[in-house]
């Protein structure tokens, strides 16, 4: 298994004049190759990276002298990715690949592990020597490479390492959970989580931000700096949301074996003009990724619920469904006279929940087995657990 761990670094003056040189390096050799391979497809040439790689070389020390200043694989990698990305695009994987921007695009180069050494605090870098790391490498195996990143004023550097599979052990309790705008997570247990909403507490300060960057000149230095305080501010937000995130999802990947959640419709939620900024504040899609990633390293399994699934017009109960139900109504009442929880207040997102994990249990079958008679003793706790 392949795990990365995201480092900062704490660089010098003349050090990070030299990453942000790497970076250049790696971006001019991108678009470089990008320019040779569509004119070569347009001339009905078969373009490949290796014959790319081979082309530059050949006329780098005398066109590109500059290239040599930074280590090799600032020039070598970026036609590999290339390479990796044109596949991807004919495999109908992704879109075809652009052109980077020096403004726009983030700046990085990759370093291979011949061209690395970890110390203690400090990693080696070749034509540079060693800088200085915020923290140790948190994984113990073979260093397969790493990234050096900028993100607003910070230098970071993501070293990737090889390490044995986690052993999996048995959770056999299961939970739903219902996510939403209100409340970020409802789980079937009854614990709810507020969403916390950072990009809408920091609004004011990012628009103060925004106002003061498009009133500098073009090309100036207060404009440089008025683009940095953006970039802060940016940078702020997402550490706070992807902390909680982050935080939510290994403490649910630890407990739980089973894990219900929808399966929501996300580039359509985002097309809502009205909601688009929440949903994306909430990073509903990132919630989900990280569970899934999480949860089946520790062998455990992420069921999604249909997005069509009544979760919440539907009484965990009875299975009464309330056909006109609307988003203002934040309370559910089953009107099943013979229900036990007839007129009984519930809820909403926690009836949602607990429908979730019911449907979760019946698409893995477990629901079933036990009604049957063939389940085991921890599915029978598993379906006792859903209510």
């Amino acid at each position: 298994m392949i795990r990365a761990h995201k480092i900062r670094l704490h660089p010098t003056p003349e050090q990070a004049n030299y990453f942000a040189k790497a970076a250049g390096t790696s971006r001019f050799v991108w678009n470089w190759a990008l320019a040779e391979w569509n004119r070569q497809y347009a001339a009905g040439e078969k373009p490949t990276a290796l014959k790319l790689k081979k082309q530059f070389n050949e006329i780098r020390r005398e066109q590109f002298p500059w290239t040599w200043e930074v280590t090799k694989n600032a020039s070598d990698q970026p036609i590999l990715d290339l390479g990796k990305a044109f596949t991807a695009f004919f495999e109908g994987k992704a879109r075809r690949p652009k052109f980077k921007s020096k403004k726009r695009s983030k700046p990085s180069f990759y370093l291979a592990n011949d061209q690395m050494e970890r110390g203690d605090h400090r990693v080696w870098i070749p034509k540079l020597g060693w800088v200085n790391m915020a923290e140790n490498l948190r994984f113990q195996g073979k260093i397969t490479g790493a990234r050096v990143t900028r993100t607003a004023d910070w230098w970071f550097i993501a070293i990737t390492v090889e390490v044995p599979d986690m052993q999996s052990t048995k959770r056999p309790a299961a939970i739903g959970i219902d996510v939403g705008l209100n409340r970020l997570v409802t789980l079937s247990t009854g614990e709810e989580y507020e969403n916390q909403a950072f990009l809408k507490t920091a609004l004011g300060k990012l628009r103060q931000a925004n106002k003061r960057l498009h009133r500098r000149k073009q090309g100036s230095k207060n404009r440089e700096k008025a683009r940095r305080q953006v970039a802060r501010l940016h940078y702020r937000i997402t550490c706070m949301r992807e902390d909680v995130l982050h935080k939510l999802t290994t403490r649910l990947a630890n407990c739980y074996g089973i894990i219900g959640i929808e399966d929501l419709n996300l580039k359509g939620l985002l097309k809502n003009r009205k909601l688009a900024r929440s949903f994306s504040d909430a990073s509903l899609g990132k919630l989900l990724n990280l569970l899934t990633s999480k949860v089946e390293q520790r062998g455990g399994q992420v069921m999604k619920v249909g997005r069509f699934f009544p979760s919440s017009k539907t009484c965990h109960c009875c299975r009464w469904k309330w056909e006109d139900m609307a988003v203002s109504d934040r309370v559910f009442l089953c009107q099943n006279q013979k229900c036990a929880y007839y007129q009984f207040e519930q809820d909403r997102d926690y009836n949602a929940s607990l429908n979730i994990l019911r449907e979760a249990l019946h698409l893995i079958g477990l629901v079933d087995q036990v009604v049957s008679g063939t389940g085991s003793d921890a599915d029978v706790n598993l379906v006792m657990d859903a209510g």
